[in-house]
């Protein structure tokens, strides 16, 4: 064995026949292998296995067996583990360990366990046996991971041959460690998403619910885990749970229950500048599908196809009036919502999923930076559907919006509009059917003869083209009425007021009621004070000016409120404010967006020295400001009025208080 020693590690591969030299009782031949041992060093495993073997059997020469083990494994984690527990069985086990500790200390046991073999190595393998048992016991209750499980039954499996009864203290381990591990990690989520599924189901119909668990942001955290708020994002069923309790509201402002659907005239046609096609508006947009812009003069039919679209469309949608939108289009839509359902990351996550379609009306009558809200919205949002409709403006639309431009009937189509309207007009009228039907072609017939060339012509056509003006001709043909085409909304008027003071012998208070139309717009308001007006407008909506919205609150009670027709009607009642020289509104409410069609309206019914100073300074404001959406069209106006000796007489416009209704 000297030999081999003086070779060194070229012999190594000799170490197992020399280690077992170890236990012989003659001393010279346990020191030479002792020393050739060293010299070979380090060793594999399964020498050191022979080594640690030897020393247990001798008890006088485990000190010097044990440092030639430590030399003879170089210090490596797992010969050290065995070393410090097992190779010293005198010596107690430890009273304490951490975790960690114990994990890397029971690992080293199991990857030294596969160096030995029975034959060899019995009194290490019980040695090994006994440490592998107490390490594991002074866990228990904590191996809750599945490697911990995995390390423990693999440790079982190599002690239930020879050591069954060390094995079975493992076994008990890993089945508390199971007892408990079900109802924890089993029963407990299962109970808990059961509640959540109960308080989801409750949620539409239970205030309380709503309030304390889905309206509360801390309480929905903690008890939510984060599973509920992903399910309550993503999930379509859960998303329309969320949204139900508002779903009415998120599209109040759309009056859909004083909206027909049958009304709605389906010839109604549009073009696409972009394609350069014309068609049937229901067929060029017959769904809301990504970013659309619908443009069109006031009256033609914007937001009767924006509520059409709302009431046949079974996706959940808000609806929003541009003036509602000053602080953003999110804020806006927030507003009408509570709890999670407001939650700006919630939100945006619907829309960009298309989960929520967004309806914005009347962009024309916002300021430029309200415009640059909502346009900011469409681009951070390229996967919403968003409807935006607007009058012909000075303003850039989203380059991924859709244009579509809504045209005026065609004379083929306006005595088809006419006819059209028969079931939905007030059903106390002098024509119907048949006669009503013939009054309506002759009557078209000669307003197209009527309506050649000129600007007269060309104001009576458009007139004509108007659903909006269409509509009041078709009551008052029904009523045996002859419209008066270049004074329809006066005629209107007159009509009404002559009605409301022969009900109530007096005069039509047509300057607080005016007065309140011009509040109403300068506030962005849309509902008319019924306890100021509660006798004119029951005349007013039987003279379709107005419509009246009904519902029942929350608490069972019957709520309505007042709104008029169109924006249309209630500029004509603005504009009588206007004719007061001394409120100077005129020049007060020339860059306001709200107020540009009441502008237009002035231009025709001004007297035409006042007109053409109004024009001036609204092109000296354009000059000023660089919008020129009021001013171009004005001037517009004001030159075929100048050319045309046949337009409307400023006589025939209502004064303030002046004014007595008569006879059409």
């Amino acid at each position: 064995m000297d030999a081999l020693g003086a070779m060194g590690k070229d012999a190594a591969e000799h170490a197992p026949l020399v280690a077992k030299r170890l236990r012989d009782s003659d001393v010279e031949t346990y020191r030479s292998a002792r020393t050739t041992l060293v010299a070979f060093s380090p060793l594999e495993s399964s020498v050191i296995a022979t080594i640690v073997e030897a020393m247990l059997a001798n008890d006088a020469r485990s000190s010097e067996l044990l440092a030639l083990a430590h030399v003879a494994g170089n210090g490596a984690s797992v010969i050290e583990n065995v070393l410090r527990w097992p190779a010293r069985r005198a010596e107690p086990q430890p009273a304490r360990i951490s975790l960690e500790e114990a994990r890397e200390t029971l690992s080293a046991f199991r990857v030294f366990w596969t160096s030995t073999t029975e034959k060899e190595h019995p009194l290490l393998r019980d040695a090994l046996a006994i440490s592998i048992e107490a390490f594991a016991k002074l866990q228990t209750g904590n191996w809750d991971t599945q490697e911990d499980r995995e390390l423990l039954e693999e440790l079982h499996g190599l002690l239930v041959e020879k050591h069954s009864l060390r094995a079975a203290t493992l076994k008990e381990m890993l089945t508390s460690q199971r007892g408990w591990e079900w109802p924890a990690l089993k029963w407990v989520p299962l109970l808990h998403a059961t509640v959540w599924f109960l308080l989801i189901f409750l949620y539409p119909r239970s205030r309380q619910v709503q309030a304390v668990f889905f309206w509360n942001r801390r309480v929905r955290q903690v008890l939510g885990f984060p599973y509920v708020g992903l399910l309550l994002t993503w999930v379509p069923f859960l998303r329309q749970r969320l949204l139900s309790p508002f779903k009415r509201g998120l599209t109040a402002d759309a009056a859909l229950d004083a909206f027909v659907p049958d009304a709605y005239f389906p010839e109604l046609e549009a073009r696409e500048p972009a394609l350069k096609t014309r068609g049937r508006l229901a067929n060029l947009l017959p769904h809301l599908s990504g970013h659309v812009v619908l443009e069109g003069a006031s009256g033609l039919g914007k937001s009767t196809y924006l509520k059409h679209l709302l009431s046949k469309s079974t996706r959940t949608s808000v609806f929003l009036r541009a003036d509602r939108c000053h602080a953003g289009v999110l804020e806006a839509i927030q507003s009408k919502l509570e709890g999670y359902a407001k939650d700006s990351v919630f939100l945006k996550s619907l829309i960009f999923s298309g989960a929520l379609d967004v309806y914005i009306d009347g962009l024309n009558e916002v300021s430029a930076d309200v415009r640059a809200r909502v346009v900011q919205f469409m681009e951070e949002n390229l996967q919403g559907n968003i409807l935006v409709t607007t009058q012909r403006i000075e303003w850039t639309p989203p380059s991924t919006a859709r244009l579509l431009v809504l045209e005026p009937l065609s004379d083929s189509a306006i005595t088809g509009f006419l006819k059209s309207r028969e079931p939905f007009l007030d059903g106390a009228a002098t024509l119907g059917g048949d006669s009503y039907a013939t009054r309506c072609e002759c009557f078209v017939k000669d307003a197209l003869s009527t309506a050649q060339d000129g600007q007269s012509g060309r104001s009576l056509r458009e007139v004509l083209s108007n659903p909006l003006d269409l509509t009041v001709v078709a009551q008052m043909l029904r009523n045996g009425q002859t419209p008066d085409l270049s004074q329809l909304r006066q005629q209107q008027y007159e009509l009404m007021a002559r009605e409301y003071a022969q009900a109530h012998l007096s005069e039509f208070p047509l300057g607080r009621f005016a007065e309140e139309a011009y509040q109403m717009r300068k506030a962005s308001r849309s509902t008319l004070d019924e306890a100021a007006f509660s006798l004119e407008l029951l005349t007013l909506e039987r003279a379709k000016l107005v419509l009246r919205r009904q519902w029942k609150r929350p608490d069972g009670k019957d709520q309505q409120e007042w709104r008029f027709r169109h924006d249309k009607i209630q500029e004509f009642f603005v504009a009588q404010t206007f004719l007061d020289a001394s409120k100077s509104r005129e020049l007060e409410h020339m860059g306001d967006p709200p107020f540009r069609g009441v502008y237009f309206f002035l231009m025709a019914y001004l007297s035409l020295e006042r007109a053409q100073m109004l024009c001036g300074l609204l092109v000296e404001h354009a000059a000023e400001t660089g919008d020129h959406s009021v001013s171009d069209e004005c001037v517009k106006l004001l030159k075929a009025r100048a050319r045309d000796a046949c337009m409307p007489s400023p006589g025939k416009v209502v004064e303030l208080g002046k004014r007595n209704p008569g006879p059409v």
